[in-house]
């Protein structure tokens, strides 16, 4: 269909929390912005589109490792794309790349200054001094995600190779650096996507966008930075702290051997613990009476750590998740309690930064929304964030349900003679994806608003000839004990993990004795869930949707379409209600709307895309969401572990 201004289905009445320059959205000129540098106009803007500037996401990309002494390397860089991954054997040392390029930013997004379709192989580059007084010591280049692999030079030297596109990296660049001149940084990037057979992690991206696949999002597109760290230093936390005060850490260091580490625990600038315990191994110690951290309280801790001259600083709440049965029934349990889990399907998608949000404060914006209206809780849907986006649900209060990446839908494919083609991945695609959940694991498990890992979002990359989420669970389980695994949200389930967790639009089956395939009944034996649900749209004026025809062609593959905002929301409300229904009459646990926001061809969002139009009738919605919170309390008489 064709959209105009005057659609009949327009609707531009917004609610609720105030956006930052809503007067239109036409770009406007930023005298701060480089002349070689430009944005491209995307299909679609938002309020923050024009304030991004030269110097995006200055902020510390890591909140768990933080070091003093760092140095931002985001801003303008140059690019050139490559014809294929030959490229990499002759790289283009001393040579000025054609293009200008933002940093952090994806080579399809109007905020990269590119643009670009395809882009397969590319090359970036820039230039860096690095400060006298940090010689001697070791200078560590971080990357806080590439997508998809990355090969790193500094002054001509192979520095280091990455492979994994939601991932943060590091590479030891001392010995390739010179004290007194600038320094010369070049990266290749090789982000096939879906191209050919290649089967990878890709969440919604595709080079091909159709409805509910997304345009895909190649290159540096998280912050690049400097720092600097003694030859034995601190290169991860892992850090968990209980409902009981007892605090586990492990201080991983450079060094094979080990050390004496020290762990100081603050709150409102009063140390209530120290503690000193070997690097590499894990070790416990016990603050007493803590404040705990929950939805409604959501108590942080600083924490520093020192090894040898090595300081660092952190945080941690504490907090503890389990199961267990209440009343008979199998639980999410919080601090001992039975928690009705509550929130939306974020996709992390922007129109103006696809992956990248155009900046820190446009991505609270959307935890903000959703916390007001009384969510306590967000899926994170085969995305992953920057480490920002966890750091801002830690200091909200948002459980954080965590997916990992989907490999390639089952049948994302068409044949010469447009039959669909199953695509799953081979032993070795297989062994891949398991090394990147790993990563996931381990990299994001000391964030304590996270609750819940996703390994396979409705079977999509899910080998069917054998089981492997049963697998996967026990190694997720082994990585992080202290959460819980819904190994397949959605679909194909043979009983793994802690969820039994069913896909439904619009209506929802939760812990019901009644389901629609490809879900599968409600299994008693583990926590009744609704993954997904809702889905219903509104259409809107072409002000605030993405402008490609393409897309615009698939709004009428909207779950629900609801001609206006008022019968949108009785729609939501009568959802919301038959949710609580089967929380009062069955054993529904939690639920997942689907979505925070309106991406590209859906139009079922709270919000539109841009973020400048708010579907939701706040005092409704608020009451609504209450109702699924009393509902469930009336369900808890206490609670068994299990």
């Amino acid at each position: 269909m064709h959209l105009t201004r005057s659609f009949a289905f327009s609707c531009l009445v917004a609610t609720g929390l105030a956006l930052p320059g809503i007067g239109g959205t036409k770009l406007q000129e930023n005298k701060a912005r480089s002349p070689g540098y430009a944005l491209k106009e995307p299909p679609l803007t938002t309020p923050w589109t024009d304030k991004v500037g030269t110097n995006p996401w200055p902020e510390y990309p890591r909140p768990l490792l933080q070091r003093p002494e760092w140095k931002n390397l985001n801003g303008v860089w140059k690019y050139q794309d490559a014809e294929s991954l030959d490229a990499v054997q002759q790289p283009p040392f001393g040579q000025e790349l054609a293009q200008d390029v933002l940093i952090p930013s994806c080579l399809e997004s109007g905020l990269s200054g590119i643009q670009s379709d395809w882009a397969l192989y590319s090359w970036f580059s820039t230039s860096f001094e690095v400060s006298p007084s940090w010689n001697g010591e070791q200078v560590l280049l971080n990357f806080g995600a590439v997508d998809y692999e990355a090969t790193v030079f500094v002054n001509g030297q192979n520095a280091g190779f990455h492979r994994g596109g939601y991932f943060r990296f590091v590479v030891d660049v001392t010995k390739y650096l010179k004290f007194d001149q600038p320094n010369e940084l070049l990266v290749f990037v090789h982000d096939p996507t879906d191209d050919g057979d290649y089967v990878i992690p890709i969440g919604k991206q595709t080079l091909r966008p159709s409805h509910i696949f997304y345009t895909p999002c190649s290159g540096i597109w998280q912050s690049v930075w400097l720092e600097a760290a003694p030859s034995n230093h601190i290169t991860q936390l892992d850090l968990d702290a209980n409902m009981d005060g007892q605090v586990s850490i492990t201080v991983h260091s450079s060094a094979n051997e080990t050390a004496e580490a020290e762990v100081t625990v603050h709150k409102d600038g009063e140390t209530v613990a120290t503690h000193k315990g070997p690097t590499n191994e894990q070790f416990q110690f016990t603050v007493s009476s803590p404040m705990l951290w929950s939805p409604d309280s959501p108590n942080l801790y600083n924490v520093t750590v020192k090894l040898g001259d090595d300081q660092v600083e952190s945080y941690t709440g504490f907090r503890t998740i389990s199961r267990g049965k209440v009343d008979g029934i199998e639980r999410p349990l919080l601090n001992g309690e039975f928690i009705f889990m509550f929130g939306t399907l974020d996709q992390g998608y922007w129109p103006d930064g696809l992956y990248t949000p155009p900046s820190k404060e446009a991505m609270v914006y959307d935890l903000q929304m959703l916390k007001k209206l009384g969510f306590n809780m967000v899926r994170k849907h085969i995305k992953i964030e920057t480490d920002l986006f966890y750091q801002a649900c830690d200091e909200l209060g948002l459980l954080v349900i965590q997916d990992m990446p989907s490999l390639r839908p089952l049948q994302s494919r068409r044949d010469a003679n447009g039959n669909s083609v199953t695509i799953l991945p081979n032993e070795q695609q297989q062994v891949e994806f398991a090394r990147q959940l790993d990563v996931m694991v381990n990299q994001f498990k000391s964030f304590p608003s996270i609750v819940t890992w996703v390994v396979y979002n409705e079977g999509w990359g899910q080998i069917t000839a054998y089981h492997p989420e049963f697998a996967l669970t026990d190694r997720v389980r082994q990585l992080d004990p202290t959460r819980l695994v819904d190994s397949t949200s959605g679909w194909i389930d043979h009983g793994a993990g802690d969820f039994s967790d069913n896909h439904h639009y619009a209506n929802p089956q939760c812990g019901s004795p009644f389901y629609s395939t490809p879900s599968s009944p409600y299994d008693a034996s583990r926590i009744g869930f609704q993954g997904e649900f809702g889905g219903i749209g509104t259409n809107v004026s072409i002000e605030n949707l993405w402008n490609d025809q393409a897309a615009i062609n698939t709004i009428d593959q909207t779950y629900e379409i609801d001609t206006t905002i008022e019968a949108w929301n009785y729609r939501s409300h009568r959802l919301l209600n038959e949710l609580e229904d089967q929380v009062r009459l069955y054993a529904c646990s939690g639920g997942v709307w689907t979505q925070t926001t309106d991406v590209e061809g859906e139009v079922n969002g709270l919000m539109t895309y841009d973020r400048r139009v708010e579907r939701v009738d706040v005092k409704q919605w608020q009451a609504d969401i209450k109702a699924l919170y009393d509902a469930a309390a009336a369900r808890s008489k206490g609670a068994e572990s299990s």
